[in-house]
């Protein structure tokens, strides 16, 4: 059976634990060759490990994406250089999520959120962009989240950055995918890292009782949706924002 990526390469930001690792994973067993990015170098060794040891093809690179427009053409340069010319597959995924309330958040810390969650990925897309245009095609896959569209009172500052990307998704759906540039996202819900002791209870499983999955879900459910729409199977979809969420946003939730 063929490998539905197979000879394209793919670019994942934040890729060197949970979601970003998932995705990275997923989508290198598909066949495309995938540049790990993200700060620490020894977990990025790690994800590449056991990629090649499963038989993918993966490198890293590291990237502080802090939000200049530097360093993402920094990372979009030795990512090109990395995989053969070329990057058809760009994965917007990496974020920060400070634990603040509108009264204690900073300005400092408004515009590092904002640089990391929404500059840093804009900066980047511009970056690759044209050579996708240039090569007939390519897809670009923003993350957003459950919370842009479903207020919790802790989140107020994270929650409007990944608004900004849904809103960014439909916009570049707009203004690439008449030159043959698909872009969507993926809006996850309660994910716990495989990381998560289990022994302790994650602090949103709570959020997920009474949905109809009644549970938090994997990174592994995330790397699935974004293997569907780097994917040819999904090449009537555009500017979509796809729930990975067990329910959270899209079914009244009732109290147990």
């Amino acid at each position: 059976m063929a490998q539905r990526l197979q000879g394209r390469t793919a670019l994942i930001t934040g890729s060197t634990s949970n979601i970003g690792r998932s995705i990275a994973i997923a989508l290198a067993g598909e066949g495309a060759h995938v540049v790990v990015s993200g700060r620490d170098d020894a977990r990025g060794a790690a994800v590449v490990e056991q990629i090649r040891a499963e038989g993918g093809q993966a490198d890293f690179v590291r990237a502080d994406l802090d939000g200049t427009a530097a360093a993402s053409r920094a990372l979009a340069s030795a990512a090109t250089d990395v995989l053969r010319g070329r990057v058809d597959i760009l994965v917007n995924n990496a974020g920060i999520y400070p634990a603040s309330t509108t009264p204690t958040t900073d300005e400092e810390t408004f515009d590092r959120v904002y640089g990391v969650n929404v500059k840093a990925p804009f900066f980047l897309t511009q970056a690759l962009v044209p050579a996708m245009i240039g090569a007939g095609g390519g897809v670009i896959i923003n993350l957003g989240s459950w919370i842009a569209r479903l207020g919790v009172p802790i989140g107020s500052l994270y929650s409007s950055t990944k608004g900004a990307m849904e809103t960014l998704t439909r916009a570049w759906a707009a203004e690439f995918g008449p030159r043959g540039v698909r872009v969507n996202a993926i809006s996850p819900g309660v994910v716990v890292s495989p990381d998560w002791d289990s022994a302790t209870d994650h602090p949103g499983e709570v959020m997920m009782h009474g949905t109809p999955a009644g549970r938090s879900g994997h990174p592994d459910a995330i790397g699935s949706a974004a293997v569907y729409l780097a994917s040819d199977e999904s090449a009537f979809v555009h500017g979509t924002v796809i729930d990975v969420d067990g329910g959270r946003t899209g079914v009244a939730v009732v109290a147990v």
